[in-house]
């Protein structure tokens, strides 16, 4: 049966640092969420935001959690757990950045509670809401190799992790969400450059139904990307996460009438080609997520991106990393 809230979903912040003013931001857009305050311990931070936004400022995060019926936490990686655990079994519902958690222990122990307690819980995996894939909805995805392209100039902000569980997760929940397949294998290669973890990795994931996907990120780069591309029987679909922007390449059928389309000659005779670019809209990732979520809490609905979607990313990345760290490399 589902189940509607009566009133405004009271929602508190866990972490009001760079990132989570993002959020602030946009919690504010959404009518059916109330803000009711945030928990920072750093005492500038704090300042900043109560006399930007008028936030009030709990003075521990259970006063929070107490006063709210959702949560969402921004914090730092290695706080996750504590922060999740608090609220899970305070029966609250839980908003939780990537990656889920510090360890796969600790994922496993989220993934638990969370079921017993029976909340709704969201990773936050926020290119699954990037116009540049949404405009791909309803188009059928079916590819047998995928080349990935992310790239950043460097921040020390977020270094606490590697860019395996920095960067790469991004992309290794959207692959794992268009392939739906168990992984094969498994063959990884990273450098330790600016920080104690490695700062550039290269990847190559195959998968039970044949597919291989071939991911490369990067911190330390001078220019900034964020491109996946699809190869799949008789398509090419390239992603554009930064510039949003996406392309289809394909043999011509009855639904391209409006495509810009030419002919090829190949051994099997004239092809007729049609490239289309689909109508990215125009839209707030951070904003569709928090409203996805507020929407599952609201109608009883299973959240776009679970704590399993967050686990199985976790789980992936945590492989790449003991690759990587039988090359004699230090990881985290």
């Amino acid at each position: 049966m589902t189940i509607k809230l009566l009133r405004m979903l009271k929602v508190g912040i866990l972490g009001a640092g760079h990132l989570g003013k993002f959020h602030i931001n946009n919690w504010l857009k959404i009518k059916d969420a109330e803000l009711v305050g945030f928990f920072d311990p750093h005492d500038e931070t704090a300042k900043a935001v109560t006399a930007q936004y008028g936030l009030k400022r709990f003075e521990t995060a259970d006063d929070l959690i107490d006063a709210s019926d959702a949560v969402d936490i921004i914090a730092p990686t290695n706080f996750h757990y504590d922060l999740c655990e608090k609220a899970i079994k305070k029966s609250r519902h839980v908003f939780v950045e990537k990656p889920l958690a510090d360890t796969m222990e600790q994922a496993h122990r989220i993934v638990k509670l969370a079921k017993e307690a029976n909340i709704k819980m969201q990773v936050g995996h926020v290119e699954r809401f990037n116009p540049a894939f949404l405009a791909l909805k309803g188009y059928s995805l079916a590819p047998m190799f995928i080349e990935v392209h992310r790239l950043a100039q460097f921040n020390p902000r977020g270094t606490e992790v590697s860019v395996i569980l920095d960067l790469m997760i991004h992309d290794i929940d959207i692959v794992l969400s268009i392939v739906k397949s168990g992984v094969k294998n498994i063959s990884a290669s990273g450098v330790v450059v600016m920080t104690e973890t490695p700062d550039m990795a290269n990847v190559r994931i195959e998968f039970n139904n044949g597919c291989v996907a071939n991911l490369t990120s990067s911190r330390i780069s001078m220019k900034k990307m964020r491109k996946m591309r699809l190869f799949q029987k008789d398509a090419y679909i390239g992603i554009d996460f930064l510039d949003k922007k996406t392309e289809i390449i394909k043999l011509k059928d009855e639904n391209d009438k409006d495509a810009f389309t030419f002919d090829i000659e190949t051994p099997s005779g004239t092809k007729e080609i049609a490239i289309a670019n689909p109508v990215v809209p125009d839209a707030n990732a951070i904003l569709l997520e928090l409203e996805a979520f507020t929407r599952a809490i609201k109608n009883n609905t299973p959240t776009p991106v679970s704590e399993v979607d967050g686990l199985l990313a976790m789980d992936i990345a945590h492989q790449i990393l003991q690759k990587i760290q039988s090359a004699n490399y230090v990881v985290r």
